[in-house]
């Protein structure tokens, strides 16, 4: 894994972990520029049980997309549909 890749993970995962999901089951890869994210989120226990996921997915990919050394970001994560 190339360096600059390396450093582009812990990025992504600091971006990730400043929103309000449980990350728990997440992994984030990056090659080469392109961020892979796939597995499982879920809302955080307390007062975000009203959040949707499906709107803070969408947050976090244009985060994402606009950090430096990004080239794309591909998602393959599941989570509960409300």
């Amino acid at each position: 894994m190339r360096m600059q890749d390396v450093e582009t993970a812990k990025m992504v995962r600091r971006a990730i972990l400043r929103r309000y999901v449980d990350v728990t089951n997440l992994d984030v890869r990056v090659s080469h520029g392109v961020v892979y994210v796939r597995g499982k989120i879920d809302r955080i226990r307390g007062s975000y049980q009203e959040m949707d996921l499906a709107e803070e997915l969408a947050i976090i990919q244009r985060i994402l997309h606009q950090q430096p050394g990004v080239r794309d970001v591909v998602f393959e994560v599941q989570y509960p549909r409300a």
